[in-house]
């Protein structure tokens, strides 16, 4: 997968200036505008503050609109991302490939040239590989280089979860109630909501909200969304990203190898706490 790069904040590794190079130019892959999205987004989802009334078919309704979703075994799509992680601009596109349990492959597209970096995970410990600058990070939790590098700390299973519209990797809804005008909510085991509405006679997920995000579905294609919003709910860090999905493929082969990369052997090592102190949310974290 490929990406972009833009302004940023200045980097510093000590001593280890071929680290420090690597980085200050592909830390902020997702700073570059490719494409112009707040034109194209869908209105904002506003969602019910009423207390509600029992939804007696809860559990039907929460099977009929998450089936799609939780039939998906492998995915894959580009992903157009723009909005703010601390105080940067975070814009740009990610080629992005998931298969349950937990491996997942993202790539940021550049504008020419190889990709900006690849990030892949099998597992629990992943790799961060920056091909234009011959850097790597190994050994780290996916969600923990997400998270130094755009804010979203969340693994695998729940991005793959968030993209296709089920809001957690395996939901089990536990009680719903019907809402003011056409609204509707179903609580889920572990604390995640989600917000439906009535769409041509039928229930639509609109958004949810899960441990500290709030994720809104502003345009729907067939059984996937196609543009949502991701928000973090917590004061610190502050992420308000949008995301258009295109080229949209799920349950199709995905081998083995497209979840792992190739590391040239003359790479140099770089650190989860560079990133995280040098990252476009070191400032919101002093």
């Amino acid at each position: 997968m490929h990406n972009a790069h833009g302004s940023g904040p200045k980097i510093g590794f000590g001593n280890d200036e071929v680290a420090r190079r690597a980085v200050s130019l592909e830390l902020r892959v997702l700073c570059v505008a490719l494409l112009f999205l707040s034109a194209c987004a869908g209105r904002r989802v506003t969602f019910p503050t009423d207390p509600g009334a029992p939804l007696a078919d809860f559990a039907a309704i929460h099977a009929q609109v998450s089936g799609a979703c939780r039939g998906v075994s492998t995915f894959s799509s580009e992903l157009s991302i723009a909005g703010r992680a601390g105080s940067e601009r975070l814009r740009g596109r990610i080629v992005s490939g998931f298969a349950r349990p937990a491996s997942m492959r993202l790539e940021g597209v550049a504008p020419f040239g190889p990709p900006a970096f690849i990030l892949v995970t099998r597992g629990e410990a992943a790799t961060l590989v920056l091909p234009r600058d011959n850097a790597v990070l190994r050994g780290a939790r996916a969600e923990d280089i997400l998270g130094a590098l755009t804010g979203v700390a969340l693994p695998p299973p729940a991005l793959q979860a968030l993209l296709t519209g089920c809001v957690e990797p395996n939901p089990q809804p536990t009680g719903g109630k019907v809402h003011q005008n056409g609204w509707a909510s179903i609580d889920l085991q572990g604390g995640a909501v989600l917000y439906l509405q009535r769409r041509d006679n039928a229930w639509q997920v609109r958004g949810g909200r899960r441990d500290g995000w709030e994720i809104e579905y502003l345009v729907w294609q067939g059984q996937f969304p196609q543009q949502l919003r991701l928000r973090a709910t917590s004061a610190t860090p502050s992420v308000d990203l949008n995301a258009t999905i295109g080229q949209l493929e799920a349950n199709v082969d995905l081998a083995d190898a497209a979840f792992e990369v190739v590391v040239p052997d003359s790479a140099t090592p770089i650190s989860l706490e560079a990133l995280r102190e040098n990252g476009p949310l070191a400032e919101s974290k002093k």
